[in-house]
């Protein structure tokens, strides 16, 4: 495995399911890291404990992806414990279901605000704080190329919308050498999925879902010098389920 002994990484949304497991790979990996969380305080500082026993070193950082200037105060606070931020990943997200005869101004706004503008705004600041041949990786979903359901229109459009971005940023960044790419999962092992595991497992080609794991390992290949060509892709992780 590549030794990043000086380098560091901030993880939004780190706290549970892919995010946990990038952090955990990531500082195993010899990266300082950082991570935030919403609402699970209590697997959070469980996530940190596990990572100092391991011999990491990890900051757990209470921020509202939502919320502009939590995700500014996020990368403040990475920066002015760790002294610079050598890779982003965006994690963050909301997943909402609803037909759309049923969905609400509520869950179209909190959707856009985590998956679209919150995405955004974490890479914009992270980016200024960030050293040129840095790293940046959304973490979007194999929805954006097949939705597979009915309800899931608004969540498909905000990760379709993350793809395109990834694009933009990409040449906008490429001057100073910083990669931008977006890993789309298909279903994994996490409790957003915890009651339907069997059914997807049964509609995936390879008949299993991911593991957390799995989606960590791609996502530290693309931190790595031999991934430094590329830029501005999106690449899906999904067991064949879109194929």
């Amino acid at each position: 495995m590549q030794q990043n002994h000086e380098k560091v990484a901030l993880v939004f949304g780190g706290s549970r399911g892919i995010g946990a497991s990038i952090v955990k790979r990531l500082a195993a990996g010899g990266y300082r890291t950082a991570f935030t969380f919403v609402s699970s305080e209590a697997a959070a500082q469980a996530l940190a404990a596990d990572v100092d026993a391991d011999g990491g070193t990890t900051l757990a950082i209470r921020a509202d992806s939502a919320d502009p200037g939590e995700i500014a105060d996020a990368v403040a606070r990475t920066v002015e414990r760790f002294g610079r931020i050598d890779a982003a990943i965006v994690n963050a997200g909301l997943f909402r279901m609803a037909p759309i005869d049923a969905a609400t101004l509520a869950d179209l706004d909190a959707m856009l605000a985590v998956n679209v503008r919150g995405v955004f705004l974490a890479i914009q600041a992270a980016a200024g704080a960030m050293n040129d041949g840095g790293r940046v990786v959304t973490i979007g979903s194999n929805v954006a190329i097949r939705t597979g359901m009915a309800g899931a229109s608004i969540y498909q459009f905000t990760k379709a919308a993350v793809a395109a971005m990834v694009k933009g940023i990409a040449l906008d960044l490429a001057p100073r050498a910083i990669t931008v790419n977006n890993v789309q999962p298909g279903p994994t092992d996490t409790d957003l999925n915890a009651g339907a595991l069997d059914l997807l497992a049964e509609r995936s080609p390879l008949k299993r879902v991911a593991s957390p794991a799995e989606i960590a390992g791609l996502v530290a290949y693309l931190l790595r010098d031999e991934a430094g060509y590329m830029t501005g892709s999106s690449v899906t992780i999904d067991g064949g389920f879109t194929l």
